[in-house]
């Protein structure tokens, strides 16, 4: 993990309050309103700033925060935690291990910043559905930084301990050197393509189309570069981020219940990978200092270490027998589109063929039947069985009746449709890069499961790579990792992840209800969302409609267009906001 950053001695006596220690790379945020300790992680997500320097920098320091105002001048660092963690750790002692009311543990939670993890691990981290977690974005800040003159990648010890280190490092630094030098070449190239000039941006007061050169109001300019310069910003990073490896170190912010972070812990302590069972140590101690009572229990598991094993050597064993398929099947999805779906071969490119491959692999046929009779149970007092006799029986306008009026009129997507909407499923088979998977993995309230990262079905090239003429070093550094990866992965299968770029395709799996089916797609196809994952939600919501219509018409808030630059809109929105939030 990463070196803890120096601070002068003034500084430290400032930050010492509202951290359990200053010293290290995993830590707790103590001492601090929920409020702003949300505020902080929110700016810390999209900084290249440990936690603690924006803290002391956007907001103790910025005086337009009010920052001593909210929180006064605590005093006594980690150590001012004392009596009152005192008595309620022997409260929860005599409820929680006296008793077992696991419940009582989702009563205090702890804010953790957790810095110098690697890509791997981050995701083993926000896996965990009922913890909160923000991430540092590939999408905002730039990843070329060094410390004490080396690029910011986990080691892997047991790679590093083997024949296959010097090697490794050079990989490593390679698709480093390669994503720093394309920094500046490929930021011109977006402001050439897409000059200031030119580009036209929708006036977040007025609504109306306008060009930068158009425009006469001085402060709205102003507001318009800004927001320009971190669109085309957003646009290098999203262009560049498949150079970077999955060893890449980033930091998080993560927020959860005792509950949820001694499940996390015992997920940790039980990894096969050493950086988790690192972390898992690290974090258990930091979190003693602030939840004691709810992590007492955390611990390796034998039971998820061994079923694991188990599994794996059930997969690795040929089965003489052929499984029945489970449940219904999209026979749409799952066959007449098998041949355009197929990967393409190891290590090919992503252009022509290539691209993000969304499935939908099983589907309850009878869904429109089971939402609507979910519908009427609520504002009835029959059996469910008795109202979905009743809703076979309607005819087609009918039940297109029940289905408005239960949607209503939805101003916007945050309009979220009522839980009849959970009783139809859908099953998406992905395969698209980790780095599409890295955003799309963040919604925890539905069912995920991912298969180990690899380099056997190729990898994306995005078009402004190609476009900018920067095609044949980008390739040369995916075949560098591809060649490296086949020879490491028979010794090491898990830890070999750690040596494939973002831009390698991933196969997983989202399992979804139909109510999170429109929170997914309206989200995820908006029109600031990155260009990739966006293709995967309009085809989401493209699959269902060919096997569910109805069920997906009041769907309406879902963005099918596709746009250059994508975020600008959003950053002059963001731009002029702040300038409101400023004069007030």
């Amino acid at each position: 993990m990463a070196l803890p950053e120096e601070f002068t001695p003034e500084e430290r006596k400032v930050l010492e309050p509202f951290f359990t220690n200053m010293d290290k790379p995993v830590f707790c945020l103590i001492n601090l309103p929920e409020v702003v300790k949300g505020a902080v992680f929110s700016r810390y997500s999209r900084s290249a700033k440990s936690l603690r320097r924006t803290l002391l920098d956007d907001f103790i320091q910025d005086k337009k925060m009010g920052f001593s105002e909210i929180v006064g001048n605590p005093t006594g660092g980690a150590s001012g935690l004392g009596g009152a963690v005192r008595k309620a750790e022997a409260f929860y002692d005599r409820v929680l291990v006296g008793y077992g009311d696991d419940s009582v543990a989702e009563l205090a939670g702890a804010h953790v910043g957790i810095e110098g993890v690697s890509n791997v691990v981050t995701k083993i981290l926000e896996d965990a559905r009922l913890t909160s977690p923000l991430e540092k974005s590939t999408r905002y800040v730039w990843f070329d930084q060094k410390e004490n003159g080396e690029y910011l990648f986990y080691k892997e010890p047991a790679i590093m301990g083997s024949k296959f280190a010097p090697d490794t490092l050079r990989l490593m630094n390679g698709l480093f050197d390669a994503y720093a030098r394309l920094r500046g070449p490929m930021t011109r190239f977006v402001e050439e393509k897409f000059p200031l000039e030119e580009f036209g941006f929708r006036d977040p007061e007025t609504g109306r189309d306008v060009r930068f050169k158009d425009c006469s109001d001085e402060a709205r300019k102003k507001q318009i570069e800004t927001a320009y310069k971190s669109t085309v910003k957003a646009q290098t990073c999203d262009v560049l981020r498949g150079l970077l490896p999955a060893a890449t170190k980033t930091n998080m912010g993560l927020f959860a219940d005792g509950r949820s972070f001694e499940s996390l812990l015992t997920k940790l302590y039980s990894s096969d990978l050493a950086e988790a069972r690192e972390l898992a140590a690290s974090l258990h101690e930091e979190l003693k200092k602030v939840i004691p009572s709810f992590v007492k229990r955390a611990g390796p598991s034998k039971y998820l270490s061994e079923t694991r094993a188990a599994v794996r050597e059930l997969v690795s064993t040929p089965s003489p027998v052929s499984s029945p398929p489970l449940g219904e099947r999209n026979e749409y999805s799952a066959s007449e589109t098998a041949n355009k779906n197929s990967s393409p071969p190891e290590g090919g490119r992503g252009q022509g063929e290539g691209g993000s491959k969304v499935v939908l692999d099983y589907y309850n046929t009878d869904a429109e039947t089971e939402v609507l009779s979910a519908i009427l149970y609520a504002v009835s007092r029959e059996p469910f069985d008795a109202l979905r006799r009743k809703i076979s029986g309607m005819l087609a306008p009918e039940r297109a009746r029940i289905l408005k009026t239960y949607f209503g009129s939805r101003v916007n997507r945050r309009d979220k449709p009522g839980r009849a909407l959970e009783n139809a499923y859908y099953r998406f088979d992905i395969l698209a890069d980790y780095g599409i998977y890295r955003d799309l993995q963040r919604h925890r309230m539905l069912t995920q499961e991912r298969q180990a990262l690899g380099v056997c079905h190729g990898y994306e090239t995005p078009p402004e790579i190609v476009e900018a003429g920067f095609e044949k070093e980008f390739q040369g550094c995916m075949d560098q990792a591809a060649e490296l990866f086949r020879r490491v992965e028979p010794d090491y299968p898990v830890e070999a992840q750690y040596l494939v770029p973002l831009a390698y395709r991933i196969r997983w799996y989202m399992y979804m209800n139909l109510r999170e089916l429109y929170h997914f797609v309206e989200l995820r196809s908006a029109k600031q969302g990155h260009s990739a994952y966006r293709k995967v939600a309009q085809e989401m919501y493209r699959e269902v409609k060919k096997v569910h219509p109805a069920l997906v018409e009041p769907m309406k808030f879902v963005d099918l267009n596709s746009y250059a630059l994508g975020r600008s809109d959003a950053e002059l929105r963001a731009e002029s906001k702040k300038a409101r939030l400023l004069d007030v």
